[in-house]
């Protein structure tokens, strides 16, 4: 059975660089072969990874709302869009890529919906590890997309704020009802030292503290240049952090 690694918090919080470090852990550590999916609207773990995306499950699920009477004689609802899903589906030597996007137009997208959720069961079978880079409403999870997830991982800034939106997320998460195994909360781009009154504010969120990550040029400078975070060094700061943090739950 794979393992799935979800990250989620608001826009801004690293929650891409988080999601990519994670793959970059997982990959360096030969625990292949892995699915990346970025489930995030504002698509950008791809970049972070170097890898080229053409299409999206949102565009295929808006193709097939549009065309859905043209689905091709003798093929049922649930093996076209399973065809569909594969062929977007970028495959690569230790890990595939999968991007969920959003669909655009008016329409009921229960029954895809449904059988996209059988698709993604299906689908996380063949790998070890399947690493999510959410979006804040946890959108595709609310669908039940997946039916669990194993590790859940949120990213604060560093800030009050930044804490009660993780509360507000982990509300979320529980309403939804969401079968989450370990959790943890993780706080980026902070001074080396926190101050109490932070570290108060985590204790009060109830979610086991897994660390934080100070400020770094390396990455600052890798994402403006378009350096994927997949090729950095083993001596960046904030990756050998991860490289600790990781290795205590993964």
């Amino acid at each position: 059975m794979s393992r799935i690694v979800a990250v989620a918090g608001k826009g801004g919080t690293g929650k891409t660089t988080t999601a990519a470090l994670i793959i970059r852990h997982l990959l360096k550590a030969r625990k292949v072969p892995l699915l990346a999916m970025d489930a995030d609207p504002n698509a950008n773990l791809a970049d972070s990874l170097g890898v080229r995306v053409n299409d999206t499950i949102g565009t295929v699920l808006s193709d097939f709302m549009r065309d859905r009477a043209r689905v091709p004689t003798g093929m049922t609802k649930q093996s076209y869009l399973d065809l569909k899903f594969h062929q977007i589906l970028k495959e690569g030597k230790d890990m595939d890529m999968l991007v969920m996007g959003c669909p655009d137009g008016p329409g009921c997208y229960c029954a895809a919906n449904s059988i996209l959720k059988d698709y993604f069961e299906h689908l996380s079978k063949n790998y070890r590890y399947v690493v999510v880079d959410n979006e804040a409403g946890m959108e595709h999870f609310s669908r039940k997309t997946a039916a669990r997830i194993d590790t859940l991982i949120f990213c604060s800034n560093y800030s009050l704020k930044g804490l009660k939106t993780v509360k507000t997320i982990a509300g979320l998460v529980k309403d939804l009802k969401i079968d989450v195994g370990d959790r943890y909360l993780l706080v980026n781009r902070t001074p080396e030292t926190l101050e109490q009154e932070f570290l108060n504010g985590i204790e009060e969120t109830g979610i086991p503290f897994l660390g934080h990550t100070v400020m770094d040029t390396e990455i600052e400078e890798s994402e403006i240049m378009g350096v994927p975070l997949i090729d950095l060094p083993d001596s960046t700061k904030t990756v050998q952090r991860f490289e600790e943090m990781l290795g205590r739950i993964l």
